[in-house]
């Protein structure tokens, strides 16, 4: 561990010193992303317009949709929320996604955030025999803390039929998709190993969490579909200061060690611009940055994402991929904000940070 962050110090030290510092070759990123929930029925085509009129010509190249519940499943139709995509509106996106050369990476949130606030996700609602903590009950009013350490549920990895579930609905997403890649979600998991599951009492919180990425990776392996994940609970949240959410503080964090290097790591920061795709990359993942709603945060991140390319080996450098703009309402109120802002404002929203973080990246990439 400490020589890994002594060369991660080393990689930061250079960083500093060759701000700016632009190589002739090969400094375009390979994923200019953005990550948003997929669009209601009622806002489809507005986003099918989103995607021709502003993703495309701002060379986003990658899209992650947050489908969750959002389509009307016939394996499972008992988890399909009511007003959810129909195949139909499904392949309205994976044309357009086609038409603009984006890459369309479902998501299904594994694991963790099964529930939010006081509502349960579909999933425990129909099968609640899967909740790894069905003894804490939801409160009639959320607050946060509270005694049960409640943020979102999470699903029992050990227990013997949620994967027969869960795989029935990643096969399907990603079909309908045509898709060769899925993302996982699996952030911010703080039930995990809780005392009183029967089968995951006393367990190690990192084999816990390696086993259902791996066990979730290796699903995807036989349809030779990558699997990509959010970060945080692979980063030490006490040694490096950067605490429970953006990182782990129930020992998770030891799971980098123990899960394949195929994994692609979304790494989220959105309050400092900390180094940790370094430590990613140093690892062996291939890893992209992930801001949010501050506008000079991405620039920061972007300029960083450049550097580590700049400097790295020839086998490093495929592990720094570009970035990934995430978006945490619905598409319909991040295309409202996004058209009724203006392009000039630097406040902190989702869309005044997708315009910096994709003016910065072109600025970088016509900078020779």
């Amino acid at each position: 561990m400490r020589t890994i962050f002594r060369l991660f110090l080393s990689l930061l030290i250079l960083s500093v010193f060759t701000k700016g510092y632009s190589q002739v070759t090969e400094d375009t990123f390979p994923v200019k992303g953005l990550s948003i929930a997929a669009p209601d029925s009622d806002r489809l085509n507005d986003f099918v317009n989103f995607m021709n009129e502003e993703l495309g010509p701002r060379g986003v190249n990658t899209l992650i949709l947050r489908v969750d519940y959002n389509y009307e499943y016939k394996s499972h139709p008992e988890l399909a929320n009511e007003d959810a995509l129909s195949t139909e509106e499904v392949k309205k996106l994976v044309a357009a996604g086609q038409e603009n050369k984006i890459r369309i990476i479902p998501q299904v949130n594994l694991l963790g955030h099964q529930s939010w606030h006081t509502n349960l996700n579909n999933l425990l609602k129909v099968y609640p025999e899967f909740d790894e903590t069905p003894h804490i009950e939801l409160p009639d009013k959320y607050e946060w803390p509270n005694e049960d350490g409640l943020y979102c549920k999470s699903y029992c990895p050990l227990h013997p039929k949620v994967h027969d579930v869960v795989f029935d609905l990643v096969d399907e997403i990603c079909e309908v998709f045509e898709a060769d890649a899925f993302h996982a979600g699996m952030d911010e998991v703080f039930y995990i190993g809780n005392e009183n599951c029967p089968r995951c009492s006393g367990r190690d919180k990192a084999e816990l969490f390696a086993g259902e990425v791996t066990k979730i990776r290796n699903h995807l392996a036989k349809s030779d579909r990558e699997l990509w994940i959010w970060g945080d609970r692979l980063i030490d949240g006490k040694t490096t200061g950067i605490g429970m959410w953006e990182a782990s503080m129930n020992n998770t964090h030891r799971a980098i060690d123990m899960i394949p290097e195929d994994v692609f790591i979304c790494d989220w920061h959105y309050e400092r611009a900390d180094p940790t795709p370094v430590y990613f990359a140093m690892k062996g993942f291939r890893v992209a940055a992930c801001p949010w709603r501050d506008p000079k945060l991405a620039r920061m991140q972007a300029q960083n994402m450049h550097s580590y390319r700049a400097q790295a080996t020839k086998k490093m450098k495929e592990n720094f991929t570009g970035l990934i703009q995430t978006v945490w309402t619905g598409a319909g109120n991040f295309m409202d904000e996004f058209y009724a802002s203006d392009p000039a404002s630097e406040e902190n929203t989702a869309a005044a940070c997708f315009r910096a973080l994709f003016d910065e990246i072109e600025k970088i990439e016509n900078t020779k």
